[in-house]
């Protein structure tokens, strides 16, 4: 078997996985079209949402940053302090999601302003009846595939009300520009001599997978760990440094260093110096010890061509992985029979 062939590539991304993620940066120009009042007073951010509908939100902590705090909640209650100065996100690309329509009770109840990003289902019912301001999110991929669209969507949110710097959304609009072609070698066509992404889902085949980054890149960690569990339903974690050094960093300290395990570093030059070297010392004291990593040093002149660049490449590289593994990168139908289990 070889990625390679084109023919099996075919035959088992049936839905056409590599196809919608070569047009993603068509993702972050999409216009909602939806008009923003000016609201007063908001003193934080509070997005709720789970899986691929919770994490785009993370991109924005990274770049462009908020001028209010901003949270994320993966659950079915929110934090005390909700109330008529929070800005709160219902998100849900199916708009099913149990625990983001259980926030958002919660979210009316105590008098937030509301705005809702779905693709459809109960949460847009709900926005119209209620009257939230909806952002309709292109159906018809899964929502790990979609999350370009979600970050637009907070973008045009947010910059309208001062809730992040003034040019944020033509610089968004810029990076999918520039992004439309930074994946020409990564392409099912281009060979794997001179593929890197094919090149990094050989080494990480038959491997539980463990990314790490700094605070920059984080995010595009983050999503390549979703993206190898739904895509390639392969197992993989991800954590972050500094914080890595601080209690994970000697959980690698014993035992052969022929540990089941691939290791993926993404390296970005905009890091904190302090962070950079972190990797370095790290790498050093550890050589041995652990399976050696894999280093991704990220394209791009800022922070957010890099964040954009590396998620690219990681759905790439994830997607690869699933058809090495002989699975079609598109069904997660375990989730959905769990969720057939869960509402018996």
């Amino acid at each position: 078997m070889t990625l390679d062939d084109l023919k099996m590539i075919h035959n088992r991304d049936k839905e056409d996985a590599l196809g919608v993620v070569s047009k993603q940066w068509q993702q972050l120009s999409h216009d909602f079209g939806v008009k923003i009042e000016p609201i007063d007073g908001i003193q934080n951010i509070v997005v709720a949402g789970m899986g691929g509908s919770a994490w785009p939100a993370l991109y924005l902590t990274s770049w462009p940053g908020t001028t209010v705090p901003l949270e994320i909640v993966k659950n079915y209650d929110l934090p005390s302090y909700v109330g008529q100065n929070t800005l709160f996100i219902s998100s849900s690309y199916s708009g099913n999601t149990e625990e983001t329509l259980s926030a958002l009770d919660e979210a009316e109840s105590r008098g937030a302003h509301i705005f809702v990003l779905t693709a459809g289902g109960k949460l847009a019912e709900r926005a119209k009846t209620s009257g939230h301001p909806l952002f309709l999110i292109p159906g018809g991929i899964q929502p790990r595939m979609s999350s370009f669209y979600f970050i637009a969507a907070l973008v045009q949110i947010f910059e309208p009300l001062n809730l992040v710097p003034k040019g944020t959304l033509e610089e968004l609009k810029a990076t999918g520009e520039w992004l439309k072609n930074q994946n020409s070698s990564w392409l099912p066509e281009i060979p794997t001599k001179n593929n890197p992404a094919k090149k990094l889902a050989l080494e990480l085949i038959g491997k539980s997978i463990v990314s790490y980054a700094g605070p920059k890149l984080f995010p595009a960690a983050n999503k390549f760990k979703i993206c190898l569990n739904e895509n390639a339903k392969n197992v993989a974690w991800t954590y972050s440094y500094p914080e890595f050094n601080h209690n994970e960093f000697i959980g690698w300290s014993s035992h052969p260093v022929d540990k089941p395990y691939a290791i993926v570093e993404f390296r970005s030059n905009l890091e904190h110096p302090r962070v950079q070297k972190r990797f370095d010392v790290s790498e050093r004291l550890l050589s041995g010890k652990r399976p050696h990593p894999e280093v991704v040093k990220t394209e791009g002149i800022n922070v957010v061509q890099q964040l954009f660049w590396t998620s690219v490449f990681c759905d790439y590289v994830s997607i690869y992985v699933a058809l090495l593994n002989g699975i079609d990168p598109t069904p997660v139908d375990l989730v959905e029979k769990f969720k057939q289990e869960l509402d018996k």
